[in-house]
């Protein structure tokens, strides 16, 4: 007979936390959001940890090399997206390991023979004034120049001039090499008066610009996840089918972290994955493993060798497997009980092995949840595709600024081996959906604020530490009729729009 559980599969918005004692010294400012990345044995430290709770999906529409560096820099990581050519991969993931803190890799290249038309239209395009003029118009070429809106007026100048015309020359620009500090290259802007500093190397090859609107940003940031070398951390994803050419890849590329990329990681595949990973490079590169809904799913890729674990199947908003399947279980039961077996397996073997809950994350108080019901961190998929520094596309929709965004297991992704179950056959079906989310503006202002809520949250529960909210957080389930009593309700929401006179 099937094994049925007694427990109703339930999502984070059927909880609410209970407050606990705030005292004098449990403020918002106080609260450390650290928390591990990889696996660790009981009395070290752990490898990677992140400064704030928060990943990005494997996806297409999230997770490309903008979004990445954005999200190092606030102190979370993005996984690069797997569903994608080896070597484009491998690209992404290089050109953020190229990109130290404060260094910015040029978007903005064009070629000297270009015309002002083509300056105006990739100012257009990428918003960025200040354009690289490269031999080849590409952001590796040798760089001969810089164009910026002092050196032009749209309206008085001929379009079809040529932007050797007009643009700042490489023998009167002031650069630095490729080693110079960040500290040395502030104090040259500095010095020089200068609003940005190319970098370039000893062919004088364009490396990265240093901006002086960066300086001030630089020391805002003090939750960057940098490596020993001051470069972003960066994590990509991989699948159980080409892993034996796509991991050394990805690896000599610089990655720092890996994920296997599956709807469902209770499986033989991700296994022999990462026993080939082991095999090849011993411990020294990480690797996450899932995803899975309970403890049996969790102990299977536990004892396979996973750095650490993904929950949830089916709870993402793209995501239909729940529909198209009939398998999934709700986010919060999911996690719940998947913390549960991580703990035993901790007090069994001395190993603690993180866990990410994916999916179900509708509002911001969710991540809240998530963490005081066990989870270490979160991978967001929707919330990130909103931002700016997401790869998909802005469009607009019925007047509104929507960007676009897909699940891997949709027809445009085509990811398929997202979705091993062995043997060569590919899916016949999908399991998501292509749709759009509002336009959110920057990643920045969002996580910001989201992360605010989640401090403050968390010291109406009493806690200034992940650990102290999974220790002593209070939780009590929340009737449909409570839902509705806890947003606006029996009022007549004022807006913009609202046209009320005075009588």
């Amino acid at each position: 007979m099937a094994k049925f559980f007694e427990e109703p599969s339930r999502t984070f918005s059927e909880y609410l936390l209970i407050p606990g004692y705030t005292g004098p010294d449990c403020t918002p400012d106080k609260v450390s959001l650290k928390t591990p990345l990889v696996k660790f044995k009981k009395g070290e430290e752990p490898a990677l940890s992140l400064n704030i709770p928060m990943v990005s999906a494997v996806m297409q529409a999230v997770s490309g090399e903008e979004m990445a560096c954005a999200l190092a820099r606030e102190g979370g990581v993005s996984f690069i997206y797997g569903s994608q050519t080896i070597e484009s991969q491998a690209a992404m993931v290089r050109k953020v390991k190229s990109t130290k803190a404060g260094f910015v890799g040029s978007d903005s290249n064009i070629s000297p023979e270009a015309t002002l038309e083509d300056v105006i239209a990739l100012r257009k395009e990428t918003g960025h004034s200040t354009m690289a003029v490269t031999d080849n118009g590409q952001a590796d070429g040798k760089l001969v120049g810089i164009v910026t809106s002092r050196d032009y007026r749209e309206s008085r100048m001929d379009h079809s001039i040529q932007v050797k015309e007009f643009m700042t020359p490489f023998d009167k620009l002031i650069v630095g090499n490729e080693d110079i500090t960040l500290s040395d290259a502030n104090d040259l802007i500095w010095e020089h008066k200068l609003n940005q500093l190319p970098i370039v190397d000893k062919e004088q090859h364009l490396k990265a610009f240093v901006f002086r609107k960066d300086y001030e940003s630089h020391k805002d940031n003090p939750n960057e996840l940098l490596d020993e070398n001051k470069r972003y951390i960066v994590g990509a994803g991989i699948n159980t089918r080409d892993y034996a050419t796509r991991v050394p890849a990805l690896v000599e590329a610089g990655v720092d972290v890996l994920c296997i990329d599956s709807s469902e990681g209770y499986s033989a595949w991700q296994a022999e994955t990462i026993k080939w990973i082991r095999e090849h490079y011993g411990d020294r590169v990480k690797v996450g493993a899932g995803n899975v809904v309970d403890g049996d799913g969790f102990r299977f890729l536990a004892d396979a060798g996973a750095d650490f674990i993904k929950i949830g199947i089916g709870g993402g908003s793209i995501c239909i497997t729940r529909e198209q399947k009939g398998i999934g279980r709700g986010q919060a039961t999911a996690t719940i009980d998947v913390a549960k077996a991580r703990d035993a397996y901790f007090e069994e073997t001395g190993v603690y092995i993180p866990i990410c809950s994916d999916g179900g994350i509708v509002h911001d108080y969710h991540i809240t949840l998530a963490l005081a019901f066990g989870a270490d961190f979160v991978m967001l998929g929707r919330y990130f595709a909103r931002f700016k520094e997401a790869p998909n596309k802005i469009v607009s929709v019925n007047g509104n600024y929507m960007k676009e965004y897909w699940g891997e297991g949709s027809a445009r992704a085509r990811n398929w081996q997202r979705y091993d179950v062995g043997g060569d056959k590919k899916m016949s079906f999908v399991e998501g959906v292509d749709s759009y989310v509002p336009y959110a503006g920057s990643l920045r202002d969002n996580v910001g604020l989201s992360l605010s809520k989640i401090r403050h949250t968390m010291c109406n529960c009493g806690c200034l530490t992940i650990p102290e909210l999974q220790r002593d957080a209070k939780v009590t389930l929340v009737s449909s009729t409570s839902i509705v009593e806890g947003g606006a309700h029996d009022v007549v929401v004022r807006d913009e729009h609202f046209d009320a006179k005075p009588q």
